[in-house]
């Protein structure tokens, strides 16, 4: 995708679709979206991380930075090729996921699927298999038994295991491998279909003018895969627990800042093999969509190191992170990066150095744009070209629910300048965005559809009714898309036919 490119798009997670099956999936659903974005004018669908969810169910704090969620797998597709009987589910909720029901049912699925695959499969298949799984080793591999071993503890954490597949025992994986091959060939599987489904997906996508665009969270969960394989690379101590974790300082918004938790890089050590851990991550996520989003960019410029001992990030100091050697590193391997740099927050001088050094486009949000004055620069008359605009992200409030909470100075602004009431922000917000000079313009769905905050997808730093919003075709209707590609022709930013004007 040419980032330079005049366009706008939709941000809705795969896991947000509609279907029977408990939560939305790369199958039926994500095809019919991708013909509503054609028919909306759109050429980018947007998504949140793809990997497996962890801990609050958030994708963000995943057991893998290369695996995709099996949640995601589709089942009609495993229907269809006689590996799975056809599924009886239970009644799901439609507009929200029910992650502690959903789970379990759906890996229930997954496993019956596997042991039909295994037993069922043509030559042809296996070799299908076999090929991809082959061309995937170098993370698949230690994925695969990272989580065939996790179950053999009980669900406990890596550095609970037995000692010697903590430290990675040369022996001790040779012998689990043989031990839990039965286990390690049915996770192969999943994100052997994961990886099909995707590339499908993608595929109905790009042949329809569309986009897909990734998102790729900054740092990995401690209890991954890719913290256990090669821990070296992590601030750890000799019992392999962070002496430093990732978050952000205090701020208006937050007394105590934001202890995220996650393990921090060590770069200097990534360095010296050129960033290799980096470049694989990277081209695994263009092997998946055509442009990506990096979260937290900031952090590569410099990151907020909080001592492990702190439970908050009140204690805490500014590190220099490696810069742009990272992205010449990468780019070296893979070429030009179509990269997006969420670069919200604390922005100092050397972030916005290294973002146009790496030139990359920024972010800016709509719904920041109306607590301080006219020279604001989340506001659309102050924006550059080379920027992505949205009326929100998953972590703000949806543009109605931003509305209703607003403070009555912001509200009376964002009036003015919008020239809009409650009744239409989220139409009037969209079409500024639209109509200003930002390359792309993404919207949520939830604000095309006009919803308030009970259907907004995270609220950062609460546990508990974060991720799982869904919608159902009947919120949709024809009036959205037909608006929407309306706004979208009169900006210049699809197919001018779609006003249909007289002649």
């Amino acid at each position: 995708m040419n980032l330079n490119q005049r366009a706008s798009g939709v941000l809705l997670h795969i896991t947000s679709l509609p279907g029977p099956h408990g939560i939305g999936d790369l199958g039926p659903s994500a095809l019919h979206f991708v013909d509503w974005l054609e028919t909306a004018g759109q050429r980018v669908w947007q998504l949140l991380p793809t990997t497996p969810i962890g801990p609050g169910d958030s994708p963000y704090q995943s057991v893998s930075a290369f695996a995709g969620s099996p949640l995601m797998v589709a089942l009609e597709p495993l229907v269809e090729a006689g590996w799975l009987p056809q599924p009886q589910p239970p009644q799901f909720p439609a507009h929200q996921v029910n992650f502690a029901q959903v789970v379990p049912w759906r890996m229930q699925q997954l496993r019956a699927a596997a042991a039909g695959f295994f037993t069922k499969a043509t030559e042809a298949q296996r070799q299908q298999y076999a090929a991809w799984a082959q061309s995937q080793a170098s993370w698949l591999d230690d994925y695969s038994l990272f989580m065939a071993l996790e179950s053999a503890h009980g669900g406990k954490c890596w550095w609970d295991w037995a000692p010697e597949l903590r430290s990675r025992k040369k022996a001790a994986l040779t012998k689990a491998r043989k031990e839990h091959a039965d286990e390690i060939a049915f996770w192969c599987f999943v994100q052997w279909q994961f990886d099909v489904q995707l590339a499908a997906v993608k595929a109905y996508a790009n042949g329809k003018g569309i986009a897909i665009m990734g998102d790729l969270p900054i740092f990995i969960a401690h209890h991954s895969a890719d913290c256990w394989a090669a821990p070296e690379f992590y601030e750890l101590d000799a019992n392999f627990q962070p002496t430093v974790v990732a978050g952000v300082p205090p701020d208006a918004m937050s007394a105590d800042g934001q202890r995220w938790g996650n393990p921090l890089y060590r770069w200097d050590k990534m360095a010296k093999d050129g960033f290799a851990w980096w470049t694989a991550r990277v081209r695994r996520a263009l092997a998946q969509a055509d442009v990506f989003r990096i979260d937290h960019f900031r952090g590569f410029a410099g990151y907020y190191e909080i001592p492990a001992s702190c439970p908050t990030a009140q204690e805490g100091q500014w590190v220099p992170g490696p810069g742009k050697a990272l992205f010449d590193a990468i780019a070296k391997e893979l070429g030009p990066l179509p990269i997006v740099a969420e670069d919200l927050g604390l922005i100092t001088p050397d972030v916005i150095e290294l973002r146009d050094g790496c030139g990359f486009p920024g972010m800016k949000i709509l719904q920041f744009g109306f607590g301080a004055e006219g020279d604001h620069e989340f506001l659309p008359h102050n924006y550059a070209r080379e920027t992505i605009v949205y009326t929100g992200t998953h972590d703000n409030d949806t543009v109605k629910g931003w509305w209703n909470a607003a403070s009555p100075r912001e509200r009376e602004y964002a009036a003015c300048y919008l020239a809009c009431g409650a009744h239409d922000v989220h139409w009037a917000m969209i079409r500024a965005a639209a109509n200003s000079v930002s390359n792309l313009a993404v919207f949520p769905l939830q604000d095309i559809l006009g919803l308030d905050s009970a259907h907004r997808m995270n609220t950062p730093g609460t546990l508990g009714s974060n991720w799982g919003w869904r919608f159902t075709w009947d919120m949709v209707g024809a009036e959205p898309g037909r608006v929407l590609g309306l706004i979208t022709a009169a900006s210049g930013r699809g197919p001018f036919s779609l006003l249909k004007l007289p002649v």
